[in-house]
């Protein structure tokens, strides 16, 4: 009897370590809204030929997720922006070595309410003149805007400070990264503001293409005049270079020590770079030529970590020439 028991008693404690074996194979994301879909739908893919290798998917915000990253809470930070000065350090001071790897392109969109008839488009210098700290408090009306358009209050949504969005916009269309007014309602998740825009006819927000064309049916987009006249947030828009100043690169940043010590991340970061063009368009995002994804993949393969981009938001980066650069 006692050895029937002793038997079972192993048997249990193999099949609880298998079990917690299987647990630890976690491969923890973090970051930008923005990118999550992309990555979300990477990680349900590669889970389906993987179904031991479980893939978690937070969203903080491109900066929120950093700070984690350069702590070393997380295997992988998804970003709408390049890393920050600030953010190396952080990364350096804990001793976190990352790689730094483009995979797609967004077109940040401007989106009103479907019931509002006047809005045509916008200039960057009327989106200017709406999110500009100085304006805080005294442009507050539609009629502000453009002569004609109606005397009633306008209602901002916006990604939080935390958002790789909300740099990359400030920048482009204020001119300097994080100079906005503070009077919006603000969200790291996108889909609060596109229920906030949604629900409210003299409403005005921006966020990444994806999550416009999820909710196509309770929103409209404007489109931007950068120079060249009104141009609508399209895949082939951004692919042609026309969306402009608004067209932006996307990355996810990889802990090296994660890559090298923990197979399953090195699996699915591989994964990621093979798959993701073939996924990209799916979610709303437009994927880079062939020629980035195997420049990605030789950064891997030749160790070379740091950031190629660093400096934060930065507008017409072209992805391929400055790895290209790299490579010289």
């Amino acid at each position: 009897m006692m050895r029937k028991f002793l038997l079972a008693a192993a048997v249990l404690a193999l099949l609880s370590g298998c079990g917690k074996s299987r647990r630890t194979k976690v491969v923890s994301i973090d970051g930008s809204s923005t990118v999550y879909p992309i990555t979300e739908a990477v990680a349900e893919e590669f889970q389906k030929d993987n179904p031991d290798i479980k893939v978690t998917v937070g969203i903080s915000g491109t900066g929120g997720g950093f700070k984690k990253f350069c702590r070393g809470e997380t295997d992988i930070n998804d970003a709408s922006r390049p890393i920050k000065p600030t953010e190396l350090e952080l990364c350096k001071k804990n001793g976190i070595e990352f790689y730094e790897l483009p995979i797609g392109y967004d077109a940040i969109t401007v989106v009103v309410n479907p019931d509002n008839t006047w809005v045509d488009y916008l200039t960057v210098e009327e989106l200017r003149k709406i999110w500009a700290p100085e304006s805080q408090g005294k442009i507050t009306k539609w009629s502000q805007i453009r002569e004609g358009w109606p005397d009633k209050e306008i209602h901002l949504y916006g990604p939080g400070v935390d958002s790789g969005t909300f740099d990359y916009f400030t920048k482009a269309i204020v001119g300097k990264e994080g100079a906005s007014r503070g009077d919006y309602t603000s969200s790291e998740d996108d889909n609060v503001l596109v229920q906030g825009v949604a629900s409210d006819k003299y409403a005005l927000g921006y966020f990444g293409l994806a999550y416009y064309l999820e909710n196509k049916d309770k929103l409209k987009a404007v489109p931007i005049d950068g120079g060249n006249g009104p141009v609508m947030p399209t895949v082939e828009n951004v692919v042609s270079g026309k969306y402009v100043p608004l067209s932006r690169p996307l990355f996810i940043y990889v802990n090296k020590k994660s890559y090298e010590t923990k197979p399953y991340v090195k699996k699915f970061v591989d994964y990621y770079l093979t798959n993701v063009k073939n996924l990209i368009r799916d979610v709303g995002y437009v994927e880079l030529p062939d020629e980035a994804y195997e420049l990605d993949k030789k950064r891997l393969e030749a160790k070379r970590t740091g950031s190629v981009f660093s400096g934060g938001a930065q507008v017409g980066v072209k992805i391929t020439d400055i790895l290209k650069l790299e490579e010289k």
